[in-house]
């Protein structure tokens, strides 16, 4: 079964030095899973202050600058994996940097069909 991790943390609890060192675990641990076969994707996302907001109401579109919500956690990044069951995802999710200082947030993604393949 395919899992998101998102992983959302305050973009300022971290020094760039301490951000560039998560970034190489990061990366340690989806070689590492990738090895094993459960890595399908994952990365770092910019700062919350690049983002935009789409939304449509009333057939009108409302762009805004910044993220969905104001948050203490702003969501910073993702792993995709492949994994036999919740136990197992857990396990991944609690081995991603991000988690000592922020949360993993664990959702099944769910299989619809017509969507191109990858």
């Amino acid at each position: 079964m395919k899992y998101m991790l998102l992983v959302y943390l305050n973009e300022q609890a971290l020094s760039e030095t301490e951000r560039e060192q998560c970034y190489v675990k990061s990366a340690e641990l989806a070689r590492e899973i990738h090895s094993n076969g459960q890595y399908l994707d994952a990365s770092p996302l910019h700062p919350t202050s690049t983002a935009t907001s789409v939304r449509v109401r009333e057939g009108k579109r409302l762009v805004t600058d910044g993220p969905f919500a104001e948050t203490r956690e702003q969501l910073g990044g993702y792993y995709l994996i492949d994994a036999k069951d919740l136990d197992a995802a857990i396990a991944i999710a609690e081995r991603i940097p991000g988690a000592r200082f922020g949360t993993i947030e664990i959702r099944p993604v769910l299989q619809i069909t017509g969507l191109p393949a990858t």
